[in-house]
């Protein structure tokens, strides 16, 4: 039973995209699927994705913060400086509306998307590297975040910074702490590594559920704005890939490196995005439907990202 899951985990995990998708277009045109997927079971669900990253991290997973602080400083600072003000430049440059402005601004001050570990691995890319940005932007997440929207926002809506705070510190650091704390107690336990090669796939059903609530309660309001939405959440991501590799290039990264800087700076975890954008702007739609665009898109482009690297080293070997 337990490796038939693992099978379906794995299967989840390199098709994650392709499911999310399949499952928002499905949801569009049955919306009663997913509208159970709203308030407080909209925030268990983030949190149990939450809570499965933490029980794939150990100890040594956070040693990499001793042993490369610049790294993971850099990696960091690039994450919540970049993503914050491509998305503030890209309101102006696109004339963008107050409701879009305001869930592509929160999709840009959220912490590290949790996919982008797997990309760094299927890229070659510094998986240590990886794992520790998204572990130390996540952490910080009940800070930066709540900050960043208020100050980039404030003129336009108000923002509960408090609630914010709260929010962010439930869904994410507790659930974190628990499984690393899960991880710690059971780690000499033969079957708990086992168990946990099944949580990639609950993550991908979890996001597909965040992804599926937005649709069945806000998927008409797509229509209206669709278009103006994809471009947003494109190119907020594409950007933030070209700004993490150039970060990389210009401190003389690794090419490991610059790979792995370049996916975690533009994959944002826009699933937070979303129950965020739902719970706090519940009356501007357009917020968690950006957010939920966002959520999907960057699993295709991870993965587009990730492929491309790994064709670049079969053209160098050609």
């Amino acid at each position: 039973m337990l490796k038939s899951l693992q099978k379906v985990s794995g299967f989840l995990s390199s098709k994650t995209s392709i499911f999310i998708i399949v499952i928002a277009i499905i949801t569009y045109f049955f919306p009663d699927i997913f509208t159970w997927v709203k308030g407080d079971t909209q925030t268990i669900i983030l949190g149990i994705i939450m809570l499965t990253m933490g029980m794939t991290l150990s100890l040594k997973d956070f040693e990499v913060l001793l042993k490369r602080p610049l790294d993971i400083g850099i990696g960091t600072f690039a994450q919540y400086f970049f993503m914050p003000l491509i998305a503030i430049s890209l309101v102006h440059l696109l004339h963008l509306p107050k409701e879009i402005s305001i869930g592509l601004i929160l999709v840009g001050c959220c912490p590290g998307g949790v996919s982008s570990n797997i990309m760094s691995f299927l890229c070659k890319g510094d998986v240590a590297f990886s794992v520790g940005m998204t572990a130390v932007s996540t952490l910080l997440a009940p800070i930066m975040t709540p900050t960043l929207v208020y100050v980039l926002v404030k003129e336009s809506v108000n923002v509960d910074v408090i609630g914010m705070f709260k929010s962010v510190l439930i869904v994410t650091i507790l659930p974190v702490l628990i499984g690393v704390t899960l991880n710690y107690i059971f780690r000499k336990n033969e079957k708990f590594p086992e168990y946990c090669k099944v949580m990639p796939g609950i993550s991908v059903i979890g996001l597909a559920c965040i992804v599926g609530g937005v649709v069945s309660h806000f998927g008409s309001t797509f229509i209206k704005s669709g278009v103006v939405i994809f471009i947003a959440a494109f190119l907020h991501n594409l950007v933030g890939y070209i700004a993490g590799w150039i970060i990389g290039t210009i401190t003389k990264m690794s090419e490991a490196k610059k790979r792995t800087i370049s996916i975690e700076v533009g994959m944002q975890n826009a699933g937070l995005a979303t129950v965020l954008a739902t719970k706090h702007f519940a009356l501007i739609p357009e917020a968690a439907i950006i957010s939920a665009v966002s959520c999907v898109w960057h699993s295709i482009s991870g993965t587009i990202l990730a492929n491309l690297f790994v064709l670049k080293d079969k053209m160098k070997k050609s």
